[in-house]
C-alpha cells in the first residue's frame, strides 16, 4: 500500500462494505420492502380477531393479542395488547394504532413468540388511559 495508497484503501473499503449484512440491508432498502409498516414507526389497522398466545418457557401465561389488517397496504399482522384486562376495550372491527415493540434486531420482545407490534390507541383514544379509567371508549 505504501505512503500514497489512500485511494486504493478507500476503494477497497467501499467494495467490501457489501459483504456486511447491515450495510447491504440499508443500501438496498430491504427493511422498508419487507416491513409491514413500510418503514413508518406507527400504522393504523382494523381488528380482525382477538387471539391468545402461550408465553415461552420458563413463563406460563396466555398473552392477549389481536390480529390486525393494516389500512395502508392490507397486510395482516399480530399485535400485543399491553395492560391488565386491556383486551376488553378492543372489539372486532375497531380501528387501532400499532407501533413496533422494539425487540432485538427488530424481532419479538420478551416471551411472546412472533409478535413484533403493540397496540397504543383504540378508536383514536390511548389504550393506557382506557385501562386506567380516565376516559371512556369512543363510538365509531
Amino acid at each position: 500500500m505504501g505512503l500514497l495508497g489512500a485511494r486504493k484503501i478507500k476503494k477497497k473499503h467501499k467494495k467490501f462494505r457489501w459483504a456486511k449484512r447491515k450495510y447491504k440491508k440499508r443500501m438496498l432498502k430491504l427493511k422498508e420492502k419487507s416491513d409491514p409498516l413500510g418503514g413508518a414507526s406507527q400504522a393504523k389497522g382494523i381488528v380482525l380477531e382477538k387471539v391468545q398466545f402461550e408465553a415461552k418457557q420458563p413463563n406460563s401465561a396466555m398473552r392477549k393479542c389481536v390480529r390486525i389488517q393494516l389500512i395502508k397496504n392490507k397486510r395482516q399482522v399480530t399485535a400485543y395488547v399491553p395492560g391488565n384486562l386491556a383486551s376488553k376495550f378492543i372489539d372486532e372491527h375497531d380501528e387501532v394504532m400499532i407501533e413496533a415493540i422494539g425487540g432485538k434486531q427488530g424481532g419479538a420482545k420478551g416471551d411472546i413468540p412472533c409478535v413484533k407490534y403493540t397496540v397504543i390507541k383504540v378508536n383514536d383514544q390511548p389504550l393506557a388511559m382506557l385501562v386506567n379509567g380516565r376516559i371512556e371508549k369512543g363510538r365509531r
